[in-house]
């Protein structure tokens, strides 16, 4: 497509003024590229608070943030102050939320693997919730609490055995899937059964999540009524349908809103007839569209008859969902935001690799040259948070951006960042 960038890709707050320059947050993009570098992600902070609420709003005080889409101290402060809770699949995930003095009990803590030390931990804090994805983790938990710590609120992760409609590595609600317990063959039910029976535990519900970067409600709702009979069986209090609710990247794309999810799943609740408390645990919805990540065009290469090549100062290491999950993205240029884009490039990374690509077929304004700032929207999930430094790149900032003030939450790395863990024998 060759027409402007479709201002609903943008930021909330998003503001473009009579020369075509970007404001986010009623902070000129450009004016932040020169005082932080690039690359750069830009976050708009109102944006981010404003789908914490309707989260909140529309599943209540027990909708939980899925930080791994994003997680730093200030996201976490933010989301527990808009008044979420957090859910947590790491020990560091949950060192952070700690951090940011998010209260243990307003956490959940997630994981297919978690380690004793991480339980440990969670118990220790102790965490609000666990959602329990193995037996042996079972194990683990009696162990832990033997040991004197005291017994946990647990959910169960089962799995209902509903495919999502989504790419096959973001299925995780189907029966072969390292996450949770299948309905299926009867893993769930002996789960169940053993929590129910054990000292070292208390259990208030259970949990499904069937992927991520799903567009179509009637997913969650067939997961509802897949599972319904098994949680009447057992009259538990909580049924957490996860997260996974999917957004729009590209031109032509539409996603429903967190407040249609939840009316949807509170339907397919209320249709099977269940009294239980729903949660939930957004993380991709509330902030994948609140942030950009600028670039630094350096190198234009074209290949007559074939294609031409947009070399940027960043690639597969802020952004690696292109290549793994061939992920699409739009691009623009933060000073000319509306205008036409009719040339067609590939705009690819610094790193050494073929694959190092960051939108496969992007359409760019003509005038694009060497020097300009060009901008991808809607990248504030899973880039912040599956960075790297392969390469040995410096991983880059992340600037928050509010009434007319911007915010370094994360610096850049430093050389001496990535030196300092190399110990040199």
């Amino acid at each position: 497509m060759s027409g402007p960038l479709p201002r609903s890709l943008l930021p909330d707050t998003a503001a473009v003024d009579d020369t075509g320059r970007l404001a986010i947050g009623g902070v000129d993009v450009l004016e932040l590229v020169e005082r932080f570098g690039t690359p750069l992600f830009v976050y708009d902070e109102e944006h981010l608070r404003a789908r914490c609420r309707e989260a909140v709003a529309a599943f209540g005080p027990g909708v939980a943030y899925a930080t791994k889409a994003f997680l730093t101290t200030a996201m976490a402060r933010l989301a527990h102050e808009e008044g979420m809770q957090l859910d947590v699949a790491t020990g560091g995930e949950l060192a952070i939320a700690l951090r940011a003095g998010v209260p243990p009990a307003d956490l959940v803590f997630h994981g297919n693997n978690k380690s004793s030390a991480e339980l440990a931990a969670a118990l220790d804090a102790p965490v609000g919730r666990i959602v329990v994805d193995s037996f042996d983790e079972l194990d683990r938990i009696e162990a832990l609490v033997a040991e004197g710590r005291e017994a946990p609120r647990v959910l169960v992760r089962v799995n209902p055995g509903v495919e999502a409609h989504t790419h096959r590595f973001l299925q995780t609600g189907v029966t072969d899937s390292k996450f949770g317990f299948p309905l299926l063959g009867g893993d769930a039910e002996r789960a169940l059964a053993r929590a129910t029976a054990s000292p070292a535990m208390e259990l208030v519900g259970i949990h499904a999540h069937i992927g991520s970067q799903v567009f179509d409600v009637a997913s969650f709702e067939r997961a509802v009524a897949a599972l319904a009979p098994f949680v009447a069986a057992h009259d538990l209090e909580e049924f957490s349908v996860g997260g996974g609710l999917g957004v729009a990247y590209v031109v032509g794309e539409t996603a429903p809103t967190i407040t249609e999810w939840a009316t949807a799943v509170r339907r397919a609740v209320a249709e099977a007839g269940l009294d239980v408390a729903v949660l939930a645990e957004p993380g991709r919805a509330i902030v994948a569209g609140a942030a950009i990540t600028c670039y630094r065009v350096g190198t234009i290469k074209e290949i007559p008859g074939v294609r031409t090549y947009v070399a940027v100062d960043g690639g597969m290491s802020d952004n690696p969902r292109p290549v793994l999950y061939g992920s699409g993205y739009e691009a623009f240029l933060p000073r000319a935001t509306d205008a036409p884009r009719p040339r067609r490039v590939r705009i690819v990374g610094k790193h050494c690799e073929s694959g190092d690509v960051i939108v496969d077929e992007a359409m760019v304004p003509e005038d694009l040259a060497v020097g300009d700032v060009l901008a991808t929207p809607v990248t504030g999930a899973y880039g912040h948070s599956m960075g790297s430094n392969y390469n040995m790149v410096l991983r880059p900032p992340v600037v928050f951006v509010r009434d007319g003030r911007a915010r370094l939450v994360v610096r850049r790395e430093t050389v001496d960042d990535l030196l300092a863990r190399d110990l040199g024998g």
